[in-house]
């Protein structure tokens, strides 16, 4: 199993990314997914999830109107639409499958079966 997550960078403030989560060796429809994200210094946070078939999804109250999720079971990828950014949105970005139904998807990292490698994302000001 892999998840490999893409598309982090350094923008400016207001910039927006689309951050990527390719997975393999699973049957991707069958996963709830998760996005993470851990600043320096800080705990791994949960950011956005989406149900296997992409009809539930949650944010965490901050990033609520700036970032979509969104999932393509036919290509087994996961987005994460930014926009927006601010510099509290430094960190690097995460994306996690979980086996389990996930409705709504589960917030803590340890529910989570299989991560990616993490994608950085510096947004400067």
């Amino acid at each position: 199993v892999q998840l490999q997550a893409s598309g982090g960078g350094s923008v400016q403030a207001g910039d927006s990314l689309r951050l990527s989560c390719a997975a393999s060796g699973l049957t991707f429809g069958s996963y709830t997914v998760g996005w993470f994200r851990q600043a320096p210094g800080k705990e791994r946070e949960f950011v956005s999830g989406i149900s296997r078939g992409g009809s539930v999804t949650d944010y965490v109250g901050f990033v609520k109107g700036r970032f979509t999720i969104a999932r393509d079971n036919a290509l087994n990828t996961v987005y994460l639409q930014m926009n927006s950014l601010k510099p509290d949105d430094t960190a690097v970005y995460y994306c996690a499958a979980d086996r389990r139904l996930g409705v709504p998807p589960l917030r803590q990292p340890e529910e989570y079966d299989y991560w990616g490698q993490g994608t950085l994302v510096t947004v400067s000001s």
